[in-house]
C-alpha cells in the first residue's frame, strides 16, 4: 500500500468519524432544535483552533451484539482550542452515537483532556447531552463515571471547570456537572435529574413532567443547580465565553487584567440619592454595582435563585472581581439559607482563584422564623460566615445602609479579616434595628407610658441618631472610612491597587470543616 493509498484511507476514516452516528441521527438532532456536539465545539471555540483528540477510537464490548456496532470517536468528541486566545480543554457528548451514553472508551477519552488540563492549567468546558451509563458495559460504565468524578474533584480549586447541559443528564451523569464550579442549562431542551419522570411515578406515585423535575427554570430558579438558564444553546455557549473572561486559566495566575474603558476617577451623582431617607423603603442594589464598576462590565450569576443576595464578576478599571451584596428589594435583603449557600460557594470559587471580593451591605439580618431554623439556617448560615473568613484574597466591603447583629459580622466585616471597610452616610450599624433595640432597652417604660407607640416612636428616632449611624463603628476601628456615596468607585479602584500584591499566612492544614 503506497503513502497515497494510506493517507485517502486516513482521510476516509476521518469523514467517518465527523459523521458521528450517521447522517439520519444528526438530522434527528436538528429536529429536536440541538447542535451536534461537533457544530458546539465549533460554535464555542475560536475558529480553526479545535485539535481533536482520539477521534478513532471505539467501545471494546463483545456482548448483546456491541462488536458489531461500532462507531469511530465512541459517542464522545474531545480536545483543546482557544476561547478569546486562550487554551481551553472540551468534551463534547455526542447524542446521535448510542444516545451519547457513557462507556469505558467514553471515560477514558474524557479523563485524558482533563488530567491535560490540570498538567497545563487550563479550564474545562464539558458539553453534556447524554443518556446516561451504557447499559451494555455494566460495572465499566460505572466505574468510568467514577473516574471522571475523582478528577472533577482534583481539578477543583486547580483550573475552572464550567457544564453546559445541552439535553438530558439523568442518573450518574448529574454528578460531574455538580462538582464543577458553573452549569449552564438551556430552556425546554435540557434536563437533570437523579431519577426522571417515569420512575418517580412508579416510586412516589407524583405525575411529573421533564421539565417540572429538572428543566432549566427548575435547576436555576429553585434548585440552586445551574447558574444560568439560557434560551438557546448559542446564548449558553456565548455566556460561557463571557465568564471565562472574568478567570484565570488556573489557581497560580491572576484574574485577567484588561484594557479599561471608563473613567477610573468617574463620581456619578446618581449615587447619591439611590438609597430612600426611609429605612424600610426598598432600592436596587444591582444599580449600586452597575454604577460602580466598569460600566457595561458586571455579568450576574444564578440571577434567578435566593434573589436577595446578588453575586457576579464585573471589572473595576480593568481589573476582575467578584461581588457580592445584599439585594434589599427582595425579602429586605435578609441571610437565607438559599441566599448563604449561595454566597459562601460563590466566595470560595473567587478565593480559589485569587479574584478579589467586593461586598456591598444592606442587610437587617438573618431572615426568622420557623421555616428557616427548621431548614438549618445556624448551620447554612455559617458556611458564608466561614467562606468569608477563610478567604485570603483582597476583600472590600461597602456599607451602604443596615448592617445588623451577626448579619453584620457575616459579610465580610473588619474582624472577619476583610482589608478595607467603608459605610455611606446612610450607613445604619448596630445589634439590631432601632425597634428591636427600643422594645428590649425600655420595656418597662414602654408598658407604663399612656401612649407607648407615640413613646416607642420617639425612643426609635433618638436610637436610630445615637447608635444606628456609621460613626461609631468608625471611632472603634471598624471601619476605615466613612466615604460620600460618588467616592466609592476611585476609592475602591486604588485599594485593589495596594492590594495587589497581599500576601497572607495561614496555618498548616489539610483542609478545614467547613460546616457543609
Amino acid at each position: 500500500m503506497t503513502m497515497d493509498d494510506r493517507i485517502e484511507e486516513l482521510e476516509a476514516l476521518r469523514e467517518e468519524a465527523l459523521l458521528g452516528g450517521g447522517e439520519a441521527r444528526i438530522e434527528r438532532q436538528h429536529e429536536k432544535g440541538k447542535m451536534t456536539a461537533r457544530e458546539r465545539i465549533e460554535y464555542f471555540l475560536d475558529d480553526e483552533t479545535f485539535t481533536e483528540f482520539d477521534q478513532l477510537r471505539t467501545h471494546q464490548e463483545r456482548n448483546f451484539g456491541m462488536d458489531e456496532r461500532k462507531i469511530l470517536g465512541d459517542g464522545v468528541v474531545t480536545g483543546y482550542g482557544e476561547v478569546n486566545g486562550r487554551p481551553v480543554f472540551v468534551f463534547a457528548h455526542d447524542f446521535t452515537v448510542f444516545g451519547g451514553s457513557l462507556g469505558e472508551v467514553f471515560a477514558e477519552k474524557i479523563t485524558k483532556v482533563m488530567d491535560m488540563a490540570m498538567e497545563v492549567g487550563a479550564p474545562i468546558v464539558g458539553l453534556n447531552d447524554s443518556a446516561g451509563a451504557r447499559i451494555q458495559e455494566g460495572v465499566k460504565s460505572l466505574a468510568g463515571f467514577t473516574e471522571i468524578f475523582r478528577r472533577n474533584q482534583e481539578a477543583s480549586g486547580v483550573v475552572p471547570q464550567i457544564s453546559a447541559i445541552m439535553g438530558p443528564c439523568a442518573g450518574g451523569a448529574v454528578y460531574s456537572p455538580s462538582i464543577t464550579d458553573f452549569i449552564f442549562m438551556v430552556k425546554d431542551t435540557s434536563h437533570m435529574y437523579i431519577t426522571g419522570p417515569g420512575v418517580t411515578k412508579t416510586v412516589t406515585g407524583e405525575d411529573v413532567t421533564h421539565e417540572e423535575l429538572g428543566g432549566a427554570i427548575t435547576h436555576a430558579n429553585k434548585t440552586g443547580v445551574a447558574e444560568f438558564a439560557c434560551e438557546s444553546e448559542e446564548a449558553a455557549l456565548d455566556d460561557i465565553r463571557r465568564l471565562l473572561s472574568y478567570l484565570p486559566q488556573n489557581n497560580v495566575e491572576d484574574p485577567p487584567r484588561i484594557e479599561p474603558w471608563d473613567d477610573p476617577d468617574r463620581r456619578d451623582e446618581t449615587l447619591e440619592s439611590i438609597v430612600p431617607n426611609k429605612p424600610k423603603k426598598p432600592y436596587d442594589m444591582t444599580a449600586v454595582i452597575e454604577t460602580v464598576m466598569d460600566q457595561g462590565s458586571f455579568f450576574e450569576v444564578a440571577e434567578n435563585y435566593a434573589q436577595n443576595l446578588v453575586v457576579g464578576f464585573a471589572f473595576l478599571d480593568g481589573r476582575s472581581v467578584g461581588v457580592v451584596a445584599n439585594q434589599p428589594r427582595v425579602n429586605a435583603g435578609t441571610l437565607t439559607v438559599d441566599a448563604s449557600m449561595k454566597g459562601s460557594r460563590f466566595v470560595r470559587f473567587c478565593d480559589s482563584f485569587n479574584i478579589p471580593i467586593v461586598t456591598f451591605v444592606d442587610v437587617p439580618g438573618y431572615m426568622p422564623g420557623t421555616e428557616q431554623e427548621h431548614r438549618g439556617i445556624i448551620r447554612h448560615g455559617a458556611k458564608l460566615l466561614y467562606a468569608y473568613a477563610e478567604a485570603s484574597v483582597p476583600l472590600l466591603t461597602v456599607i451602604t445602609r443596615k448592617a445588623y447583629g451577626g448579619a453584620y459580622c457575616v459579610m465580610a466585616s473588619k474582624n472577619l479579616g476583610a482589608d478595607i471597610n467603608y459605610a455611606w452616610p446612610t450607613a445604619e450599624i448596630a445589634v439590631m434595628g432601632p425597634k428591636g433595640a427600643v422594645n428590649i432597652l425600655y420595656r418597662k417604660e414602654l408598658a407604663e407610658a399612656e401612649n407607648p407607640d407615640s413613646l416607642r416612636e420617639e425612643l426609635i428616632e433618638e436610637y436610630r441618631e445615637e447608635f444606628a449611624n456609621p460613626y461609631t463603628a468608625t471611632d472603634k476601628g471598624f471601619l476605615d472610612d466613612v466615604i460620600r456615596p460618588t467616592e466609592t468607585r476611585p476609592r475602591l479602584i486604588r485599594d485593589l491597587e495596594l492590594l495587589e500584591t497581599k500576601r497572607e499566612d495561614t496555618p498548616d492544614k489539610k483542609h478545614g470543616n467547613i460546616p457543609l
